[in-house]
């Protein structure tokens, strides 16, 4: 019997059951192949990014990586494969949403790695899974950006420059305590420039405001 599913055709169809049944459902459960798929994850990443970006450093390697990796990441390609749906899960996992949590996902689309990988071998598992990636790989932001966030990047380039560092002020706080809004200024020196940005933290307005910043000046 041959059961398709996520763009494979399983040989031995019990390695695929084996990967979806979570721990609350019993056992074979897909925690020892959660913890194989995820190295290969990482591996597939981490080739596949090496020969994206020839000229990148290890920092901007190791940060884009963990970006495509990161639970969150997962889950958005197991919802994409409609992995929820068929997830084998205990009656109290069930009842909580455990098929929606990215926890959950995360850990059965690594299973499932590990599965094609054991049915069919390494370069017929990397051909099946390095395709889920592609939309977040091409998603990434240039190696010198990727992982870092607006304001770090601002502070580096001016650093980089010897100028002085951005000084960021709070100019309007607004809303009841459940949705304040803020709204900031990011001035600097050298070059002469002021953004704003506005945010639901006084972190995200200042986020917003930088990368504004940023938008001018690399566009200068």
């Amino acid at each position: 019997m041959v059961r398709v599913f996520a763009g494979h055709a399983f040989a031995t169809p019990e390695l695929l059951a084996q990967a979806l049944t979570h721990r609350s459902a019993g056992s074979p459960h897909n925690e020892r192949l959660e913890f194989l798929g995820d190295a290969l994850v990482n591996q597939f990443i981490a080739e596949a990014l090496y020969r994206r970006w020839p000229k990148a450093d290890e920092g901007a390697l190791t940060r884009a990586r963990a970006e495509l990796v990161r639970e969150s990441a997962l889950a958005s390609i197991a919802r994409m494969l409609d992995l929820g749906a068929h997830l084998r899960l205990g009656p109290g996992e069930m009842k909580t949403g455990g098929q929606r949590r990215d926890s959950i996902l995360a850990d059965a689309l690594e299973a499932l790695v590990a599965a094609i990988y054991l049915d069919a071998g390494f370069e017929a598992c990397r051909a099946v899974v390095l395709p889920w990636f592609a939309p977040l790989m091409a998603a990434l932001p240039p190696p010198h950006k990727v992982g870092k966030d607006a304001k770090t990047r601002l502070q580096e380039w001016l650093q980089a420059r010897q100028h002085p560092l951005p000084v960021y002020t709070l100019l309007h706080e607004s809303g009841e305590d459940h949705a304040r809004t803020f709204r900031v200024s990011c001035t600097l020196a050298v070059p002469a420039l002021q953004t704003e940005g506005e945010g639901s933290s006084r972190r995200a307005a200042e986020q917003q405001a930088a990368e504004a910043a940023l938008s001018q000046i690399e566009d200068a």
